[in-house]
C-alpha cells in the first residue's frame, strides 16, 4: 500500500470508569490503559481481541460518546475534544453491529439515511434528497426501498442502509463495530465487498473492530491486538498473521484452525480474563501465558519496535 497521510493519531489514550461503593474507596474500571496508534488515509486498521478487552470502549471514546480520561486523539491534526458534534460527524461516522437494533423501526429508510443531515441542519431539502439518493445508490439500496420500513428488509439490506446513513455526511473515517457478525455468511461476503468498493472509490479509512479473524484477514491492512485495554502487538496484516510474535496473538490465531495452519505453540492454560477493575501487576497476560517469566509478573512490558511491528513482550525482547 502506498504511504498516505495520517488522518487519525492516538497517543496514550486512557479511559477509566469510576465506581463508587458504600463505605469503600472509589474504584476505577480501567477500560483503556494507554493506547497509541495511527490511521492513514485509505487504510483499514483492524482492532481484534476477546470480549472485554476494550474494543467498543475505544469506538465510544473516538466518537465522543465517552470522555477521554487521559491522553490525546487528533483527527486531521485537530484535537478530538476541540471538535463539536457537527464537525466530528463530518470526519467520523459509525456503523453498528446489529442493523435491527440500530435503525429506528418507526422511520422509513429515506428518513433514516437523512437523519444525520437533518440533525446538522446544514443543507436545503433539495440538497438533502440528492445526498440521500447518492448515499443509497453507492450502497446498493434501491430507490424503491427508501419508502420501506426496516422490518420490511433483510438483515443485509438493513446493514446497507446503516452504511448509507454513515456515508451521507461524507466522512473520512468509518468506525465499523463488528459490522457483519449479525449477518449470514453469504450476506457477510456481499457487505464486505461493498466496504472494499467504498474504501477504494471514496478513499475511506476504516477502524474495523472484530473478533472474526477470517474477516480481518480479508479487509485489513494493519492489525492491532488488544488485551485488557492495551495493545500488545500491532503491525501489517501479513506480519501478524504469518509470524505473530506476542504469545496472546499466537493463541488468538490458534482459535481459528480453519483459517490458519496448525501451530506448534503450547496451548495456554486459559483462565478468566483479568478484571479491568483490578489489573494484575506486570504483564496483563502473565497469568495465562505459557511462556511466563518472573519479570512478566513484576514489570509491564512497553510496546516496542520489533521486526517490522510493535510488540509488548519481555520474551520477544529477550529473544531478539
Amino acid at each position: 500500500m502506498d504511504i498516505n497521510p495520517q488522518i487519525l493519531k492516538v497517543e496514550n489514550l486512557k479511559k477509566f470508569y469510576p465506581i463508587k461503593k458504600a463505605f469503600e474507596k472509589p474504584a476505577l474500571v480501567q477500560a483503556l490503559r494507554g493506547l497509541s496508534f495511527t490511521l492513514s488515509k485509505g487504510e483499514t486498521l483492524a482492532i481484534v481481541g476477546e470480549s472485554g478487552c476494550g474494543k467498543s470502549t475505544l469506538a465510544k471514546v473516538l466518537l465522543q460518546l465517552e470522555e477521554i480520561t487521559e491522553g490525546r486523539a487528533e483527527i486531521f491534526d485537530r484535537d478530538l475534544t476541540s471538535l463539536n458534534r457537527q464537525e466530528l460527524s463530518n470526519f467520523v461516522q459509525m456503523v453498528f453491529q446489529d442493523p435491527s437494533s440500530s435503525l429506528n423501526r418507526r422511520k422509513k429508510v429515506f428518513d433514516l439515511i437523512a437523519e444525520p443531515l437533518v440533525i446538522q441542519k446544514s443543507c436545503s431539502n433539495e440538497d438533502l434528497r440528492k445526498r440521500v439518493l447518492a448515499a443509497a445508490q453507492s450502497c446498493g439500496v434501491p430507490v424503491e426501498f427508501l419508502e420501506r420500513y426496516p422490518h420490511m428488509m433483510s438483515g443485509g439490506q438493513r446493514q446497507r442502509v446503516g452504511i448509507a446513513r454513515a456515508l451521507v455526511t461524507e466522512p473520512q473515517i468509518l468506525i465499523l463495530d463488528e459490522p457483519v457478525s449479525a449477518l449470514d455468511v453469504s450476506v457477510q461476503a456481499q457487505v464486505l465487498n461493498l466496504l472494499l468498493d467504498l474504501r477504494r472509490d471514496r478513499k475511506l479509512s476504516y477502524l474495523f473492530i472484530s473478533h472474526d479473524l477470517s474477516v480481518v484477514q480479508l479487509i485489513a491492512h494493519r492489525v492491532a491486538v488488544l488485551y485488557l485495554g492495551k495493545i500488545v502487538e500491532i503491525g501489517s496484516k501479513q506480519d501478524i498473521f504469518e509470524n505473530p510474535m506476542h504469545p496472546y496473538t499466537q493463541l488468538l490465531l490458534q482459535s481459528a484452525p480453519k483459517v490458519f495452519s496448525p501451530s506448534t505453540t503450547p496451548a495456554s492454560q486459559f483462565s478468566e480474563l483479568p478484571s479491568p477493575l483490578n489489573p494484575p501487576p506486570g504483564c496483563g497476560f502473565a497469568g495465562r501465558c505459557p511462556f511466563v517469566m518472573d519479570i512478566c509478573r513484576r514489570l509491564d512490558p512497553e510496546l516496542k519496535e520489533q521486526n517490522r511491528r510493535r510488540v509488548a513482550c519481555h520474551l520477544v525482547e529477550k529473544s531478539i
